[in-house]
């Protein structure tokens, strides 16, 4: 196990690092900027090295980007309806960042933020973030660690939080992976499991309805594998996917999903203990990313862990309630093979 931690360059005044932890089986790179997955270099089954993680190069890419590239996101990751919530009786008016409502958190996302090194070990790197109160107009002073651990063949990630006031909380990672490697075309022909008896449908403004519904027959069950194309070629699902996954209440670790892509033999086991996944293909992709290689519409997916999207204004759906003083604590694990 050997670890190197460098300047990644200034953002706003405030100097970035990158981390780079490596073993036998896997080399990860993390930056300051966003609490970002940069990189994530892996065998094949023929023993090549692919870069299965996309982004970019340097600094300037992330801070200029919009697509949040292997970043942290939050206070909270996907969206919220009508830019506003009401929590103990009061309103919070947010950002209308997406149409009228808000994605990420807002205008100046966690992924815009330098995070400090915390703490630095052989295997792991901790970062942290003070978001202050009223802070996009989220409600609490919200301390926020995300520790990453490179671990065998996988990158875990932890997650804790704490608030001076109930706020509401729903961090996720932002990476999109190519199993052929990154720039190495789309992923519409990876193999994809998603372990998930229910989804959530959405609205025009993809807010979803309050429903839980079932997969059965309908373009959103992987419960068996498949071809991420299927649904879309068979004109079930023609634009693709952006949408939530219902995992369970239960805060026990489970295997979420799973991916594979046949020309080199890469596979990636999602495990997490939040109660909701969002499977997206970038659907929004039309970049340049590392070494100048194109990044095209569907050129990668994320399997994002997280609370449902809306939860503050469904109380049906599982609570993304952080009280006072109380510990949010959730950890996804992305472990890669090959065969």
């Amino acid at each position: 196990m050997a670890f190197e931690i460098k300047e990644y360059g200034f953002y706003q005044g405030y100097k970035c690092y990158l981390v780079t932890i490596e073993n036998s089986k896997i080399k990860a790179s993390f930056s300051s900027l966003g609490a970002c997955i940069q990189s994530i270099i892996v065998s094949d089954k023929n023993g090549e090295k692919a870069d299965v993680v996309l982004g970019y190069d340097d600094l300037n890419g992330y801070a200029e980007g919009n697509s949040s590239h292997g970043a942290t996101v939050g206070r909270f990751a996907n969206r919220i309806g009508g830019a506003k919530f009401t929590l103990n009786g009061k309103e919070y008016k947010l950002s209308e960042n997406d149409g009228k409502n808000t994605l990420h958190g807002g205008f100046f996302s966690f992924n815009k933020r330098v995070w400090t090194v915390e703490e630095l070990t052989d295997d792991s790197v901790t970062f942290g973030y003070t978001s202050p109160d009223g802070e996009e107009n989220f409600p609490g002073t919200l301390v926020c660690r995300v520790k990453f651990t490179v671990t065998g063949s996988a990158v875990e990630i932890h997650y804790t939080a704490k608030s001076d006031k109930d706020t509401v909380v729903n961090f996720t990672n932002h990476s999109y992976f190519n199993l052929k490697g990154e720039g190495c075309g789309d992923v519409l022909d990876h193999i994809v499991q998603i372990n998930a008896d229910r989804y959530t449908p959405v609205d025009s403004g993809l807010i979803p309805t309050g429903e839980l519904a079932d997969v059965a027959d309908t373009a959103f069950d992987f419960r068996e594998p498949k071809p991420v194309r299927r649904e879309m070629d068979n004109g079930k699902l023609p634009n693709g996917y952006d949408h939530n996954f219902f995992l369970g209440e239960n805060k026990e670790m489970r295997v979420a999903a799973h991916a594979y892509e046949q020309t080199r033999g890469i596979s990636l086991t999602m495990k997490t203990n939040k109660p909701a996944m969002q499977f997206y293909i970038g659907i929004g992709l039309n970049e340049d990313g590392k070494g100048g290689k194109h990044y095209p519409k569907f050129g990668g997916l994320c399997f994002e862990s997280q609370f449902c999207p809306d939860t503050p204004n469904k109380p049906q759906f599982p609570s993304c309630v952080l009280k006072a003083g109380e510990t949010y604590d959730y950890t996804t694990i992305y472990e890669f093979s090959a065969k």
